[in-house]
């Protein structure tokens, strides 16, 4: 495959994709936790398949996916819920999980927080959080300590003499939040927690679970299947596809430099175009739309695809110039105003559709004749 010349990633850029003291690899360095050629069976089925990840010590990584895609059952793997049938898992460089080699649950140092809220109705906030802690027959005095820590670290020491069941959602997440730190696990892991939450309790404590990791700097493999969560919370986001991953690495470097159509499509609005590579650094997709690349991988054979984000299509009524590249004429067969910004269908003569985010001062009624733009720079190859 042939890579675009401009697709370079600096040192500077690689320290500003990224948040403070935090590395992700395929499996090739130690980490703190070690995937290994990870694979799990239902029947015929791998649900996951042959998976190495490495993740150092004290970051915040996002198993992003659709469902069925095999995230859950890793991080259930990781749990010590589910024996895998080949491969191994490692942490802090000891062997914890095995085929006929699993280390039980409650000796893997780790906490783990599910979509319910899994709190005992009938225990005070205080007593929730405490009582991993009195599990562990820790002295009063240190229980007493810690817990008062860890509730004023998430806002909830007001709350601390009330029941589950008078809290609102948001708080309860945060009292299961609670209830997982103060044992301080080696590892946290967290499957899906937010999806019983409404939209703006959701985003309210995905800054929350951020902010808490700041602070304390577990290790902490967090599920889920919502884009907008894994860019606000990660470190590093690992998409996985049918059991496999398909690409790691910081939320920038997925979005704006997606391997692959899958994780092109999955993070993020985008285009896709196919055609074939002319063999310098445009791709042909037919019907007069020829789009130089600034970025991604030609295919050798010629067959490649070209990833646009919706927000990066210029669109206006005016022709473009004799010495404009990357435009294409079509007409507008939807316009729909969403306050910030109106979103637009267009028809191109060759019967394909594009979609286009542009600004809410860009007023152009259906059946308009436009032109879109598409700034090399934002054009992706994908090879096939």
């Amino acid at each position: 495959m042939k890579q675009a010349s401009d697709d370079v990633t600096t040192p500077l850029d690689k320290a500003n994709d990224m948040r403070p003291e935090t590395t992700l690899q395929q499996s090739g360095s130690t980490g703190f936790v070690e995937l290994s050629g990870l694979s799990k069976n239902y029947g015929s089925q791998a649900v996951v398949n042959n998976i190495s990840l490495s993740i150092e010590k004290g970051m915040l990584v996002c198993l992003l996916g659709p469902s069925g895609c095999g995230k859950t059952t890793t991080l259930r793997l990781i749990a010590g819920f589910v024996e895998p049938d080949a491969g191994e898992i490692r942490v802090g460089g000891r062997c914890i999980s095995a085929p006929g080699k699993c280390e039980a649950p409650e000796r893997r140092n780790m906490s783990m927080i599910f979509q319910s809220y899994a709190l005992w109705p009938h225990m005070t906030v205080y007593e929730n959080v405490a009582y991993g802690l009195r599990l562990r027959k820790l002295p009063k005095s240190d229980i007493a300590k810690r817990t008062d820590t860890i509730l004023a670290a998430t806002r909830l020491d007001a709350l601390a003499q009330r029941y589950p069941g008078e809290l609102s959602g948001g708080q309860q997440q945060r009292v299961s939040l609670a209830r997982a730190l103060v044992i301080e696990p080696e590892t946290l892991l967290l499957d899906e927690p937010l999806s019983n939450l409404d939209a703006n309790l959701r985003e309210e404590m995905r800054f929350e679970i951020r902010r808490l990791h700041d602070k304390y700097r577990y290790t902490t493999v967090y599920v889920t299947h919502d884009q907008a969560e894994a860019m606000t919370t990660a470190n590093m986001i690992v998409v996985m596809n049918q059991g496999t991953i398909e690409q790691a690495g910081s939320p920038k470097d997925i979005y704006e430099r997606p391997r692959t159509e899958f994780v092109a499509r999955f993070i993020g609005g985008t285009n896709i175009f196919k055609g074939r590579w002319d063999g310098v650094d445009a791709v042909d997709c037919g019907g007069g739309l020829v789009l130089r690349c600034g970025s991604g991988d030609y295919d050798s054979q010629g067959d490649t695809s070209v990833s646009v984000r919706h927000h990066d299509i210029g669109i206006s009524t005016s022709a473009p110039g004799s010495t404009e590249t990357n435009c294409i004429s079509g007409v507008v067969t939807r316009q729909v105003y969403l306050g910030a910004s109106r979103d637009y269908l267009v028809l191109l003569e060759s019967g394909e559709t594009v979609r286009a985010i542009a600004s809410a001062d860009v007023a152009i009624a259906e059946g308009t004749t436009v032109w879109l733009r598409f700034p090399p720079q934002h054009c992706r190859a994908l090879a096939h």
